[in-house]
């Protein structure tokens, strides 16, 4: 490409509404954590390694026999979800810490030995459950280490 010799009506996504290609033959309900994988396609949340919350899926969707065949509307932001039990039980304490998934519903206070991925970061807890903070580029940025996220 070359540079500009004149304006351009440069398109944008406004909004926390996105959507996404899904991985093949994954079943995501509507209300599901959503997460991506390390190829880049979006999942349902599940006890698993290598994927990374980032939001809320927002209509039910089954993925094509092959990765990408089909889209997925998911939106970002802060949701509530299950808490987990015993040890892994989000508290107060944990509030602007990372929580790692359990199940598509569930999120816990520990990767599980390293066998959970991050879904977000704890907005708040209540009698109901966790309040999660999805953000894909901050929750990357804290994992690689960096001190000052975009």
């Amino acid at each position: 490409m070359t540079a500009l010799a004149a304006d351009r009506n440069t398109p944008r996504r406004q909004g926390d509404l996105l959507n996404g290609l899904l991985a093949a033959s994954v079943a995501v309900f509507g209300g599901a954590i959503v997460m991506r994988n390390d190829a880049g396609y979006l999942t349902k949340g599940a006890t698993a390694t290598g994927l990374v919350g980032v939001g809320v899926a927002q209509e039910r969707k089954t993925g094509g026999a092959s990765a990408g065949d089909e889209t997925l509307n998911y939106r970002k932001g802060i949701f509530r979800f299950a808490n987990s039990a015993s040890t892994d039980e989000i508290t107060i304490a944990e509030i602007g810490k990372l929580c790692f998934v359990v199940d598509d519903q569930t999120v816990a206070k520990t990767d599980g030995s390293a066998a959970r991925s991050p879904a977000g970061f704890v907005a708040d807890v209540d009698a109901i459950g966790v309040w999660v903070e999805f953000d894909e580029t901050r929750v990357q940025s804290h994992l690689a280490g960096l001190a000052n996220p975009v």
